[in-house]
């Protein structure tokens, strides 16, 4: 079978990307709105881009070609808090994705429970197991859709005890989710340790 691209409307070509990149990692990411709403919303097109300084990239879409919460409120604050959620939360974490209007906060309406971030203004999820304080480093545009491609540099870490072990984040301990595509997630599932790639010094590539 071939698909061609220009066969494709925006929601097609859409399921079917979702579906060929699999699984995706989830940015969680908290925002607050000029009036102070604290906006939570989850987005799979979601990577790092720079280990140093550590960098994180995600892409966010346009809801009826009007720009999203989260990246109206970057735009506007150039702050944000990106979570990873573990398979505890994730009633929440798809809830969150409901669209909800904009003088409410996702937040409250699941029931989750936020501190106070060190860096940022944005409030970070209380038992979420890693949360990123991100400071916006620039924004990219992309595609007809026009999609925003927000680059965010990350000022400080908070990691769940127990999970940072030898330098690393014990995978398996964390428990993290994936999406697949449709309303489908995974979990971390059988893990197929290998001995580590090793370029200069003790530098791992893959």
């Amino acid at each position: 079978m071939k698909i061609l691209p220009q066969d494709l409307d925006p929601l097609a070509s859409y399921r079917l990307m979702t579906g060929v990149v699999v699984p995706r990692p989830i940015a969680w990411v908290t925002t607050l709105s000029a009036e102070g709403v604290a906006n939570l919303a989850p987005f799979s097109c979601y990577s790092f881009l720079s280990s140093y300084p550590p960098m994180i990239g995600i892409t966010i879409g346009k809801r009826r070609g009007r720009l999203k919460d989260t990246a109206r409120n970057i735009q506007h604050s150039r702050e944000f808090v990106v979570h990873t959620a573990d398979q505890s939360l994730l009633p929440q974490l798809h809830g969150s994705a409901d669209e909800y209007p904009s003088e409410q906060s996702e937040l409250d309406a699941l029931g989750l429970h936020t501190i106070s971030s060190d860096m940022v203004a944005v409030p970070r999820i209380a038992n979420a197991p890693i949360a990123m304080e991100c400071r916006l480093a620039q924004t990219l545009h992309f595609g007809a859709a026009g999609s925003e491609f927000v680059v965010g540099e990350v000022l400080a870490f908070h990691i769940r005890d127990g999970l940072y072990v030898n330098g690393k984040i014990d995978s398996t301990m964390l428990m993290p989710i994936g999406r697949l595509a449709g309303p489908n997630y995974i979990g971390i599932g059988e893990v197929f340790p290998m001995q580590p790639n090793v370029a200069q010094g003790n530098q791992e590539v893959i």
